[in-house]
């Protein structure tokens, strides 16, 4: 079949991509960078110039396509334009599905975050877990708005399935949402020695291609209107970099820096950023996420369409092998 990807420049689409491809499908792929799109040059993608907020381009790409996955996003833990993180996840997405609508497509299957859900304290959150009232990023909340406005919609035409990965690591490309990839790149050159607070917070971390399954199995198998954690295992930072330290056989000592510090630090460089106009390395709000637990439930994922992420250590087995033998390269071709 063919099949229309937005986002399929970003490390979950471009895996998702090569995965649909490798199934003996056709993709319609959208991108904005002529450099990104040389990551998806491959037999069976077929290349569309556009963005989401341009209707008319969402229309071309569309043509002939029975299924659509709507990754695109802005991810970013800051933006100089408040305003174009929501156009961009709340507007951007609304128009996908009118598009969807207007092409005659049957489902839509919309990547969100599981951040909308908030921390946790004893009990992992779940899909049913109440509703946040404020949120600790921008992205966060401009998700959490998109997936309000999705849910208002009264047509049945397209169905549109939501999925809500956790933390995102493992091979592919090195982009801000491959984050914990990239620290775990640095970790093994002997470039990340920082551990937030006393490492024992707890988080919740999924393999890439567990996130591309859990993709195709909301596709085939979810109920119209839901949607579905897709995570892997909790664990906390020292656990992490546990496993990262037995899996390459480097090991590193680790400073440990109180979350006092780490916040001075993103309160400078975000006065910084707004002089500059230069994205901050990290922000307040984004420490202060550090103070707590986000430990989640992928139960009804996995008891719904069958879902069965790999365990946190495997998962960084496999991300050390590929980095073992490919960070030396370029960084866009990891």
């Amino acid at each position: 079949m063919i099949v229309f990807v937005t986002g399929a420049t970003g490390f979950i689409g471009i895996q998702l991509v090569k995965r649909l491809v490798g199934m003996g499908n056709t993709v319609h792929a959208l991108y904005r960078s002529e450099k990104k799109a040389d990551l998806i040059r491959i037999k069976g993608v077929i290349l569309f110039k556009g963005d989401i907020l341009d209707k008319d381009s969402l229309a071309r790409a569309m043509i002939g396509c029975s299924q659509v996955y709507h990754t695109a996003a802005f991810a970013g833990v800051w933006a100089k334009d408040r305003g174009l993180v929501f156009r961009l996840n709340v507007e951007g997405t609304l128009n996908v599905i009118d598009a969807a609508k207007n092409s005659g497509i049957n489902r839509v299957v919309v990547t969100s975050t599981a951040g909308i859900l908030g921390p946790s304290d004893k009990v992992p959150v779940n899909e049913s877990s109440p509703p946040l009232s404020s949120f600790f990023t921008l992205y966060e909340e401009s998700k959490f708005q998109m997936e309000q406005e999705v849910m208002k919609r009264n047509e049945t035409v397209p169905e549109v399935v939501l999925v809500n990965p956790t933390r995102v690591y493992g091979p592919g490309f090195l982009s801000e949402s491959n984050g914990v990839t990239k620290m775990i790149k640095q970790y093994v050159e002997g470039r990340w020695r920082l551990v937030p607070g006393n490492g024992e917070s707890l988080g919740n971390y999924v393999f890439v291609e567990d996130v591309v399954t859990g993709h195709l199995l909301a596709m085939e198998k979810a109920k119209p209107g839901e949607r579905y954690i897709l995570g892997g295992e909790n664990i906390s930072y020292n656990q992490l970099f546990q496993y990262t330290r037995e899996t390459s056989g480097i090991d590193k000592r680790l400073f440990k820096i109180p979350l006092w510090v780490m916040l001075l630090a993103a309160v400078l460089m975000k006065g910084i950023s707004r002089i500059t106009a230069q994205p901050p390395l990290i922000v307040p709000n984004l420490v202060r996420k550090f103070n707590h637990n986000w430990i989640v439930s992928s139960d009804k994922a996995i008891c719904d369409l069958g879902y069965n992420p790999m365990g946190a250590k495997e998962g960084i087995e496999h991300t050390i092998s590929w980095l073992m033998s490919n960070y030396n390269k370029k960084e866009t071709a990891l």
